[in-house]
């Protein structure tokens, strides 16, 4: 499943905005810098004259600069970017863990069939079964992986936004497809039952006084915290 590019949540107020990467490191002395990307499409975002918004600290000398990309190059298989402006690498550490924004009519599609926009995701109802788990909060972006983050009556739930796990996205009915291992839901399903327990409990208290009848509800299998692999 490809990776999504990020509409900006907090960064700025406005939705028209990708995230598309950061830079990482400073290569030689040269001014280039390395770039952790968050784009499918690299040769479109990274052209030759891209401008990009900085995200980066108040106190920086950046910002509210902008950055115009000279070149994008490939070392070892690591994207690595000169930018007009960034000559030596004493320039080029300013700019280290800065994130890189772009400007986007969000109401264009990605061009991919398995790629999408945040702010396309947030909201879609997930469905296990065919019964309604919770809704997209968000998306988390990961070196190994994406997760969509995932509202239930419980709480939060990771789940990783791979197409064994979320095999159907329909943005137009407004749904996800989940066929989560088990135990991802479940331990939060354990939570939700845990109250009509304890009443029932209650109820069953001794009625002459005693003391309550407690019993231990069994823990569903597989309920503890989960690990992944890609």
């Amino acid at each position: 499943m490809a990776r999504s590019e990020q509409a900006s949540p907090a960064h700025q107020e406005r939705p028209d905005q990708l995230r598309v990467g950061r830079l990482t490191k400073a290569h030689g002395l040269k001014g280039a810098i390395k770039v952790e990307l968050y784009t499918d499409d690299p040769e479109r975002r990274f052209s030759p004259g891209a401008e990009f918004l900085l995200q980066v600290p108040e106190s920086s000398s950046w910002h509210g600069k902008t950055l115009r990309l000279i070149e994008l190059r490939w070392y070892n298989s690591h994207p690595v970017a000169f930018f007009q402006g960034v000559e030596d690498r004493n320039a080029a550490e300013e700019l280290i863990k800065a994130i890189l924004w772009i400007e986007q009519d969000l109401t264009e599609g990605t061009g991919e069939d398995d790629a999408w926009y945040d702010h396309q995701l947030v909201g879609l109802s997930v469905i296990r079964e065919g019964v309604e788990v919770g809704t997209v909060a968000r998306l988390e972006h990961l070196p190994a992986q994406d997760l969509l983050i995932v509202n239930t009556p419980a709480g939060e739930v990771m789940v990783p936004f791979v197409s064994a796990i979320v095999p159907t996205v329909d943005v137009q009915a407004g749904r996800v497809i989940v066929t989560p291992p088990r135990g991802l839901f479940e331990a939060d399903e354990a939570e939700i039952a845990a109250p009509s327990a304890a009443g029932l409990d209650d109820e069953s208290a001794d009625p002459t006084g005693g003391d309550s009848v407690e019993s231990e509800l069994p823990r569903p299998e597989g309920s503890g915290s989960p690990t992944y692999a890609e």
